[in-house]
């Protein structure tokens, strides 16, 4: 698409300015210590700041032993329930469990055969979009980044609601169960725009089917002829599953109560919590995982050789190679240390999409570096807690499998994950009526005022 020549642009002036603001704001890293400031609300062990209180789901990465806080294998737990459990519980019935989990993240129990059906009726009924919007919204201007046409989408069916400001429990609930049915129809009718009007490809709008699942579903709309295996269904709805909720201490659903406790509307605040995912330091690291690892077949003559792989690894931490940011993507946790829950639970299900797909030799790459990558870290780094491969290790791996465009990684992901933000703002509409107002503490010194003619 053409630049708008309207739209200022990075000049050399507007270089200089930054250079500027650059100077004048920088703070003095001593100063994070002296005044006991935890960045990044997090303390040197890791530990995040209490900062609310949540019902909807608890990661356990550490137990007590012998009055001594230790690293444990990674729990998460989804309303009480052990997300081990969950999976174990839906998967052993041949059922999907999108519909399932979401059910008990919002309401706060399992439901019963008929409250399934229910909701799942519910979840149909949504699956529509305005007269025109399709055509409208999300097909004219087509931007590169999905995200961007979900946050645009999002914002814009505001219009469309007569009670867009109304925070009454009820009419949030119901713009929450819109929003989740929707999801999947804006990022996909988004890519297949992007790729009709940026890529020159072929541009398909399938319709839902009320019978299918969230996963199914997508599935169908996703692809030219509509059809995959019962297999990709399955995994796909795991990985939904898997991404869902993950505690209200991650950054898209602390920005989903921070923004709802200011008494904005859902579409705001659904808005807000978009912009955090898109950042590549929350949801946009498992493409990257599959980046790494393309560079890793294309490196390394022989993939395995441990000692071959053991090696780039160690040149990823020197920013040798890859994208040299010295980091090994997929590794490591902001909370877990010995393991991810996730991460293990999705671990079995990839190897047989793998087998099915004929891609046995990566996922061995796969299992290679997970078993190499800690090792590495640990012999060329100081860390405080442990270090393994989180779900985004092999999500994106699986997502590679079923065909998925890269442009639509997150997007999946957000589409899991507004089953959380929904729940986490209705959780902050109940509990609370103070807006969430940390403090900051302003290190600039007191100056006098100069006047304009002697600067």
């Amino acid at each position: 698409m053409t630049a708008d020549h309207n739209i200022l642009e990075v000049t050399p002036r507007v270089e200089a300015l930054a250079e500027i603001c650059r100077t004048n704001s920088r703070i003095d890293p001593a100063l994070y210590k002296q005044y006991d400031v935890k960045r990044g609300l997090r303390d040197l062990s890791g530990k995040g700041v209490l900062a609310g209180l949540t019902n909807i789901s608890d990661i356990i990465s550490q137990k007590e032993v012998n009055g001594e806080m230790v690293p444990c294998e990674g729990e998460l737990y989804y309303r009480g329930i052990n997300i081990n459990d969950l999976v174990q519980g839906f998967m052993k019935e041949g059922r999907k469990g999108y519909e399932e989990v979401a059910y008990l993240l919002l309401f706060g129990k399992l439901p019963d055969a008929g409250q399934l059906a229910d909701f799942k009726g519910l979840l149909a009924q949504g699956r529509t979009l305005p007269t025109n919007f399709t055509r409208d919204v999300i097909m004219k201007a087509p931007p590169h980044d999905m995200m961007n046409s979900l946050s645009r989408s999002v914002l814009t069916l505001a219009s469309y609601d007569n009670y867009a400001d109304d925070i009454s429990l009820p009419n949030v609930l119901r713009q929450c169960l819109m929003l989740i049915s929707v999801f999947p129809m804006l990022a996909v009718y988004s890519y297949h725009a992007y790729n009709h009007y940026e890529c020159g490809g072929s541009m398909y709008i399938h319709y839902p089917s009320d019978s299918l699942s969230t996963a199914s579903n997508f599935l169908r709309m996703l692809r030219p002829d509509m059809q995959y295996t019962p297999l990709e269904a399955s995994v796909l709805d795991l990985a939904l599953v898997l991404h869902m909720e993950h505690g209200g201490g991650n950054n898209s659903s602390f920005t989903t109560h921070v923004v709802t406790s200011s008494g904005t509307d859902t579409y705001s605040a659904i808005a807000a919590a978009l912009g955090s995912l898109k950042g590549p330091k929350h949801g946009g690291a498992n493409y990257k995982v599959v980046q790494m690892f393309e560079d890793l077949k294309r490196s390394v003559s022989d993939v395995h050789d441990d000692e071959q792989v053991a090696d780039y690894l160690d040149k990823l931490l020197r920013r040798e190679v890859f994208d040299r940011k010295g980091l090994i993507y997929g590794m490591g946790h902001a909370v877990y240390s010995i393991s991810d829950p996730r991460a293990q639970v999705f671990k079995s299900f990839v190897g047989q999409l793998a087998k099915e797909k004929g891609r046995d030799e990566d996922f061995a790459l796969y299992s290679t570096v997970a078993r190499l990558a800690p090792k590495v870290i640990a012999k060329e780094r100081q860390i405080y807690k442990g270090v393994s491969a989180n779900v985004d290790f092999y999500s994106g791996f699986v997502y590679s499998m079923l065909g998925l465009p890269p442009e639509l990684y997150t997007p999946v992901f957000a589409m899991a994950r507004i089953v959380g933000w929904s729940a986490h703002r209705l959780e902050e509409l109940i509990n609370t009526d103070k807006i969430i107002r940390p403090a900051y503490r302003c290190v600039q010194p007191e100056i006098g005022y100069t006047p304009l003619g002697e600067r």
